[in-house]
C-alpha cells in the first residue's frame, strides 16, 4: 500500500513527538489500572486531575507558577543533552542559585535601587548554578567521570551544603521553628505579570527556553554543539573544541537552574529556606525527557508536568487518596518514556521512507506544475 505523499508530509510533523504522545497513553492506560487496584473510580479522578490543573483561574495559577521553575531547570538537562550528556543534578544548582540570591540584599547598602538589586540577585544565583553543573562537565571532559553519577552526587552535596548554611552560619535569628536566611525586603522581592498572580520568573522560563531553541537550531555554536552530541571523536577530527563545548553546555544549563532558584528565593520563598527544595529539579528531569531535549517543547511539557503536581491536593480532599498519587503517575511517565525511547531506531528508518515519499511527491507536484 503506497501512502500518500501529503500523509506522509504530515506524518513527518507528528513523528518527533510520537514517542512522548505514547508515553503518555500508555502511562495514563497503567495508571488507570494502578486507580482501579485502589478501588478508586477512574473517570472521576482523571477529570480531577485535570480540573486541578486547568479547570479554574487559581489551578491554572498554580500550575503556571509551579511550571516557571520547571522550565529552567528543563533546561538544565536539554542543553547538556546537546552535547550528549546526561546531567540530573538541577536540584543540586537550583538549591546553591536560590542561597546565593538570598545573599545578595545583605551585602548591598538599603538604599539601593531594586534595578540594581534583582539583576544582581540573578547573575548570582546563574554563577553558582553555572559552576556547580560546570563542574560535572569538567569532571566528565577532564577525568572521564560519568556526568550522571558526579552531577547527582554533586546536587546531594550542594543540597547538604545548602541545608548546614541555612540553619547554621547564615540563619537569620528571628527564625524559630523554620530555619531561614535573613528575609529579602519588599522592595527587592520579584514581583507578578500584570493581570495574574504569577511572578516574573514564569516569562523568563519562556524566553529561556525560545533563546536556547534559537542558539541551539539557528546559531554556529548550537550546531557545533549538536555534532559532537552526535559523535564526539567526528567533532574532533573536524576540529570542533568539544572540551569547552561540553563545559559550556554545562555552565548554560547550570544558570538555568540556579536562575530558577533566584526566582524561588525571589518571588515565592522571600528567603533561602527548606521549602527551596520542592524537587523541581528531578521534576525537570522528566520535562526534558517528556520535550526529547528541544527547548521549545519544554514549554508545554513544563505546564502539563506542573499541572499533574497541581492536582494532588485535590485528589487528596475529593477521592481520599494520597497526595503522592500524582508523583506514581509521573513515575509511570518517565518508565514509558524510557521505554517508547527504545523505538528510535524504527522511527529513524520510518522517517527516512517517509522523507523519501514526501520529496517523491514534491517532485512530482513540480514536474505536473511546469506541465501545466
Amino acid at each position: 500500500m503506497r501512502i500518500p505523499a501529503s500523509t506522509a508530509t504530515l506524518t513527518l510533523a507528528v513523528l518527533p513527538a510520537l514517542p512522548t504522545l505514547l508515553a503518555v497513553a500508555s502511562a495514563l492506560l497503567l495508571f488507570s489500572l494502578f486507580l482501579l487496584l485502589q478501588g478508586a473510580p477512574v473517570l472521576e479522578a482523571m477529570q480531577l486531575i485535570f480540573q486541578g490543573a486547568f479547570g479554574t483561574p487559581f489551578a491554572w495559577q498554580s500550575t503556571l507558577t509551579r511550571a516557571a521553575p520547571l522550565m529552567l531547570t528543563a533546561l538544565c538537562v536539554a542543553l547538556p543533552a546537546q552535547v550528549g550528556l546526561i546531567v540530573i543534578g538541577g536540584e543540586g544548582a537550583l538549591a546553591l542559585g536560590g542561597l546565593a540570591a538570598a545573599l545578595v540584599p545583605q551585602c548591598v547598602p538599603a538604599a539601593t535601587p531594586w534595578w540594581i538589586v534583582m539583576p544582581a540577585m540573578a547573575a548570582a544565583g546563574m554563577l553558582a548554578g553555572g559552576c556547580w553543573i560546570g563542574a560535572a562537565g569538567a569532571l566528565r571532559q577532564r577525568r572521564g567521570v560519568n556526568e550522571t553519577i558526579s552531577s547527582l552526587l554533586l546536587a546531594y552535596i550542594a543540597i547538604a551544603v545548602f541545608k548546614h548554611l541555612v540553619e547554621g552560619p547564615l540563619r537569620d535569628p528571628a527564625s524559630l521553628n523554620k530555619p531561614s536566611t535573613v528575609p529579602i525586603p519588599d522592595a527587592w522581592m520579584v514581583g507578578t505579570l500584570p493581570g495574574i498572580d504569577v511572578h516574573w520568573g514564569l516569562l523568563a522560563g519562556v524566553l529561556a527556553c525560545a533563546a536556547a531553541w534559537l542558539m541551539v537550531r539557528r546559531s554556529t555554536f548550537g550546531f557545533a554543539m549538536r555534532v559532537t552530541g552526535g559523535n564526539a571523536r567526528a567533532a574532533r577530527l573536524v576540529g570542533l573544541p568539544v572540551g569547552r563545548l561540553t563545559l559550556a553546555a554545562c555552565v548554560l544549563g547550570g544558570a538555568a537552574a540556579g536562575l530558577a532558584g533566584m526566582f524561588e528565593v525571589a518571588a515565592v520563598q522571600g528567603s533561602a529556606n527548606v521549602a527551596l527544595l520542592a524537587g523541581y529539579g528531578y521534576s525537570g528531569i522528566l520535562v526534558a525527557f517528556a520535550a526529547r531535549q528541544n527547548p521549545l517543547a519544554i514549554v508545554a511539557c513544563a505546564l502539563m508536568i506542573g499541572g499533574i503536581e497541581n492536582s494532588g491536593s485535590l485528589l487528596q480532599r475529593r477521592l481520599h487518596l494520597p497526595d503522592a498519587t500524582t508523583f506514581v503517575l509521573q513515575g509511570l511517565l518517565f518508565a514509558n518514556l524510557l521505554a517508547w525511547e527504545a523505538m528510535g531506531g524504527a522511527l529513524s528508518s520510518w522517517r527516512v521512507k517517509l522523507q523519501d515519499i514526501a520529496l517523491a511527491g514534491k517532485a512530482q507536484a513540480e514536474l505536473e506544475t511546469r506541465h501545466a
